[in-house]
């Protein structure tokens, strides 16, 4: 009654009286369908973030991971064979944890280390050497041929011979591995360089060592960094080798014992820390690459 009483005093008056339905008065009803639409686009924009590049290279390891678990869980392989990821993550921890696959991995790295210093400092030196000149390249050419088809451990017992079963052996063998891909890679980035940049240089007189320094650096460059990642591959592969073959301690004597002892877990460990380091170093050899060659541009695919 007071409500039917104030809406015809409201009339009388002339006031306005709110109405029962908000499309009425003009103001547009909350609907909980905007928030929803509102909710679903943020979360496109959110994987719209996340590009292509970080999914693909993590689909391959999941799904062989993924075999990998399901064969040793069946059974379709002995244990003896291939034992489990939770066996070989364990097994990893076991190593870490007395020391032992850090002290490996120590002794094999610090011989890398030294191996590709001294082969990539004389395979750079001796490729730019020959790259500037045709005379010093006709000099060395022939020897360094015959050399560079011997393969690194078929001298490996000779310098042994020589140099003992000590660290120094290793460190000839991996500079040797090293060497020849500088070497080869300088000369022909060198012998690469557009004729039109070497006239270009001629035509403004540059120095001899201006020329070298504008001209033929960056005209090289692309690839002696080819060869210095494909020189670091190998090194990291011989040395794993070398150890194998004569070694006390390293990666490479941990899995010829393992072998020995079936100890395939083991194995596995020591597999999986050599390719995580190669990936690694490949990784930050490749970002060193782009930021040195920013200003070359290719096809990317």
């Amino acid at each position: 009654m007071n409500s039917v009483t104030a809406a015809t005093t409201a009339a009388t008056s002339g006031a306005a009286v709110p109405s029962a339905h908000p499309e009425a008065s003009g103001v547009a009803p909350r609907t909980r369908g905007a928030s929803t639409v509102t909710t679903a686009a943020g979360s496109r924009k959110r994987y719209a973030r996340i590009k292509p590049g970080y999914v693909l290279p993590v689909i391959l390891p999941i799904v062989i991971l993924a075999a990998w678990q399901l064969a040793t869980t069946n059974v379709w392989v002995p244990p003896i064979m291939l034992p489990s990821p939770v066996r070989v993550f364990n097994t990893a921890r076991d190593l870490f944890a007395d020391g032992i696959l850090f002290n490996d991995f120590i002794t094999s790295i610090t011989i890398v280390i030294q191996g590709f210093a001294w082969g990539s400092s004389i395979g750079l030196v001796l490729g730019a050497w020959a790259g500037l000149s045709r005379h010093v390249e006709r000099f060395f050419g022939p020897t360094l041929d015959a050399l560079r088809s011997v393969p690194p451990l078929a001298i490996l017992p000779l310098i042994i011979l020589w140099a003992g079963v000590g660290d120094l052996g290793k460190v000839i063998v991996i500079s040797k591995t090293v060497f020849f891909p500088v070497f080869l890679n300088t000369v022909q980035g060198i012998r690469s360089v557009q004729k039109e940049y070497v006239e270009v240089g001629h035509v403004f007189r540059l120095t001899r060592w201006q020329f070298v320094r504008k001209i033929i650096v960056p005209g090289a460059l692309p690839s002696i960094l080819v060869g210095v990642r494909f020189a670091a591959g190998l090194s990291w592969a011989m040395i794993i080798a070398a150890e194998m073959l004569s070694g006390h301690e390293g990666l490479g004597y941990l899995i010829q014992r393992a072998q020995d002892l079936l100890f395939t877990d083991q194995m596995f460990v020591a597999i999986f820390v050599i390719a995580a380091f190669g990936l690694g170093l490949d990784l930050i050899l490749r970002r060193i690459e782009r930021r040195l060659l920013r200003w070359k541009q290719g096809y990317v695919g």
